[in-house]
């Protein structure tokens, strides 16, 4: 039992570094399964034991710095009892994909293609919080029983990569099968992480071994000579070659670019309604930036959410909506013209709140909370509402913040942003349907 809370039922995983335990959560009414992973090392050696202690404790900070996303799992806890460390996680059920991989045989174009836009939409959201996973491989990926989606696990070998400090030689650290060479030498970049996701594909869609698939003697990779009636696309084939080349600089530099190459549209992240998670990512189409019904332009709006000025695009988010409703001259927009509110403008504030935020702030998820503290669309409630600031930080201790007491940046709580136009914002935005 650790701190009183999280009691271990069953080992599931056993290493020379320690053990994971499906475990559940006893002061949760629903007592929820969650895994402990317990530092114990087997291994001789000071050094060895010392690098293991510091991944361990690395792979704690990594999921704390990025914050939620649907498919990574929650850190729930990091902890040190008994002189031993503990890190507790939220509980992803399913099947990692090399286990699929030996159960159900080879993946095709499609299975591919869906696994590309999933995994590139979490490498997006991670390599944006200036994290390299470094450790991309089938068994690091989790089919999830639940609604069919990949999650991304195992950030033991993650590490922070500034840009000034790319080129910086650090540990050498990843499954040699699917590391990428600059990787190997402790020259990991954003690139590694996208040939590692390339090189998983290939092996997925062979069942073959990626030493196998590469030609030392050629220099070359020979993949398509082990596909075996398994068709693959040229144009799926050539995305494929330009992951897993071995120059990084004619490889693909970013996950945009992979987006792009694949035909597939940026995404937006909206609120998921699973227990399991806060966000869930969908394609949706390139944002219209300009409103058809009001010709309001909100490309500044874009450009500061883009640049990560999350106070002035709460503030500009304000005078915007005072121009949408024709309300510059009087300063200030009255109840009816928030009862009226375009939708137009406000499901394209809405979406570049959710893009630039993955997911996190904007109207429709306001309007999500708002439900699940009891309230209902188009309806105001006092006591709600002062449940409903509670939840998303606009209260501290019973009492209302301040507007400069408010939190801008991205590790506000959930649904903090926007709130520069004050709360009938909020209300004029419950009966939107994003």
């Amino acid at each position: 039992m650790l701190v009183e809370r999280y009691r271990a039922i069953k080992i599931i995983g056993q290493g020379g570094f320690g053990r994971t335990f499906l475990a559940v959560d006893e002061l949760k009414p629903s007592k929820p399964p969650c895994v402990i992973k317990q530092f114990l090392p087997q291994a001789q050696g000071t050094d060895t034991i010392q690098k293991a202690a510091e991944l361990f404790a690395q792979e704690a900070m990594r999921l704390d710095e990025l914050g939620k996303h649907s498919q990574i799992p929650e850190l729930l806890a990091y902890l040190t009892q008994e002189n031993r460390q503990y890190l507790v996680q939220e509980f992803i059920d399913g099947e990692n994909l090399q286990t699929e991989l030996e159960q159900k045989g080879k993946f095709n174009e499609e299975k591919i293609r869906d696994l590309l836009t999933d995994i590139l939409n979490i490498l997006q959201f991670v390599h944006s919080k200036g994290v390299i996973h470094r450790d991309i491989k089938p068994e690091n990926i989790i089919r999830r029983k639940e609604d069919n989606k990949l999650v991304l696990v195992d950030f033991g070998a993650a590490k922070v990569a500034p840009n000034t400090r790319l080129s910086v030689t650090g540990t050498v650290i990843g499954s040699a099968e699917y590391t990428a060479p600059e990787q190997a030498i402790g020259k990991a970049q954003y690139a590694s992480d996208l040939y590692s996701l390339g090189v998983t594909c290939i092996h997925l869609l062979t069942q073959v071994s990626p030493f196998e698939l590469y030609d030392v003697s050629e220099s070359d990779w020979v993949w398509r000579d082990f596909l075996l009636n398994n068709k693959v696309s040229d144009d799926l084939g050539q995305v494929l070659d330009k992951l897993i080349v071995q120059a990084t600089k004619r490889r693909f530099q970013s996950v945009d670019e992979v987006f792009t190459a694949l035909n597939i549209e940026e995404n937006v992240v909206i609120p998921s309604p699973t227990p399991q998670s806060n966000y869930q990512p969908r394609k949706a189409p390139t944002i219209n930036l300009v409103s058809s019904e009001t010709r309001v332009d909100y490309t500044p709006l874009n450009n500061l959410l883009a640049a990560g000025e999350w106070k002035e695009a709460d503030e500009i988010t304000y005078n915007l909506m005072k121009k949408a409703t024709n309300r510059e001259k009087e300063g200030w927009i009255d109840y009816q013209s928030y009862k009226n509110f375009p939708r137009e403008d406000l499901k394209i504030m809405d979406d570049l709140w959710g893009k630039y935020s993955n997911g996190k702030f904007g109207f429709s998820v306001q309007k999500k909370i708002w439900i699940e503290v009891g309230g209902t669309p188009g309806e105001y409630s006092e006591d709600v509402f002062e449940r409903f600031g509670d939840r998303i930080g606009w209260r501290n201790s019973g009492q209302w913040l301040s507007y400069s007491d408010l939190t801008f940046n991205i590790n506000a709580p959930e649904a903090h942003l926007p709130c520069g136009g004050g709360v009938w914002v909020l209300f004029s935005s419950l009966d939107y349907k994003p």
